[in-house]
């Protein structure tokens, strides 16, 4: 078998896949790993771009850089509706893998698509435009048209597999639920001077609705109103507590206002972890995830974590984290004091997130795609 893994539209750092790049790339490597010995196929060989090739070009795979610009929409659109097909035959492709989800119009070869979750029909019911519309109509389009005709669909949850088939009625024996692996991270110690002195809490969230800043921000404040020593709030995502309000219609008290420490984005990977390593929680309260990598992040750098109740997160979380209701603020407020004051909640916590992480190893990772690949 010859596998060709379309990368072409993957720009780390522009869109909105972030999460599917790593993944990509993430996948890449250990499926060459994996194959040294050319145990599962002939070649492997990635379309990709000249500004992904430091990723993608690595031992074990073939790296083809592809004509045409990635990061012009235009021609993306052409890209995988129409000029994939042409590359399979040009290479000998025997299966695509296709990390973004969408597979191109008029291919008839064996394909896997990976749908990662189907948050644009989720803003087109309840977020109407916020997203532009011509652009979401598309992309829900391109998904539905990947999820009909895919030979092979790869989920990343459970949840995800409810909502393809409630999408795609009758595709269960084309879908296979493999979990995200999670790469090793580990806090590296030495100085960090994003971190706070005194004990903090740390949040994740975005300037997209699903991922709730300003119920985040709603929670604190109520958290701060009625504690007697509140720690403060460390959220990573947005530029200022002011723009969430802001754009959120949201008013918080000037004095939880102040306690909060925001930054729009951390580049440096080892700053990021030794942040969220020194928290004394991490609270999670998205609306909406396919999978949800930031509390299984938490839990392998030992911090207890709060985590919204809603979609793939119960799945991900199991009993290693406390489960609420993101729009539930007196709930959330109450599980933040049980992580701040009992050491032994905590502590279980804790050792129940170290066994948790453990389910989404690499190696079993690599092993279920080389089976659905194989099919």
């Amino acid at each position: 078998m010859r596998l060709v893994i379309d990368c072409f539209k993957l720009v780390k750092g522009k869109g909105k896949s972030i999460g599917i790049y790593n993944l990509a790339k993430t996948l890449a490597g250990h499926l060459a790993e994996s194959n040294r010995n050319g145990e599962h196929c002939e070649e492997i060989i990635v379309l990709g771009n000249e500004y992904n090739r430091k990723d993608f070009d690595i031992p074990g795979i073939r790296f083809v850089k592809m004509k045409g610009n990635p990061l012009n929409k235009v021609y993306c659109m052409i890209w995988e509706l129409f000029l994939v097909p042409g590359q399979a035959r040009k290479y000998g492709a025997d299966r695509i893998l296709f990390p973004r989800g969408y597979r191109p119009a008029f291919y008839r070869g064996k394909d896997t698509v990976i749908i990662h979750d189907l948050i644009p029909f989720f803003y087109d019911k309840y977020f109407p435009g916020v997203l532009n519309r011509v652009e979401n109509a598309y992309i829900m389009s391109r998904l539905k048209a990947s999820m009909k005709h895919a030979d092979r669909i790869v989920t990343i949850s459970e949840f995800s597999r409810q909502e393809v088939d409630a999408m795609c009625p009758g595709s269960g024996k084309r879908v296979r639920v493999i979990y995200n692996g999670v790469n090793a991270i580990a806090d590296m110690g030495g100085e960090n001077s994003l971190r706070p002195e005194e004990p903090y809490l740390h949040a994740v969230t975005s300037g997209l609705p699903h991922k709730n800043a300003a119920g985040i921000l709603k929670t604190y404040d109520a958290y701060f109103r009625q504690a007697a020593a509140p720690l403060r709030l460390v959220l990573v995502g947005v530029e200022s507590v002011e723009r969430v309000c802001l754009e959120n219609g949201i008013r918080i008290s000037p004095e939880a206002a102040q306690a909060v420490i925001c930054y729009r984005y951390i580049e440096s990977a080892e700053e990021m972890h030794s942040l969220l390593a020194g928290a004394r929680a991490f609270l999670f309260l998205s609306l909406i995830e396919g999978f949800g990598f930031p509390p299984v992040e938490a839990m392998q750098l030992g911090v207890p974590v709060i985590c919204s109740n809603r979609t793939a997160l119960p799945e991900v979380v199991g009993d290693a984290g406390l489960l609420t209701d993101p729009e539930d603020i007196a709930g959330t407020v109450e599980c933040i004091n049980r992580l701040v004051s009992d050491e032994e909640l905590r502590e279980e916590l804790i050792r129940k997130g170290y066994e948790n992480v453990k389910r989404f190893d690499w190696d079993s990772r690599t092993s279920q795609y080389w089976e659905v690949l194989a099919q």
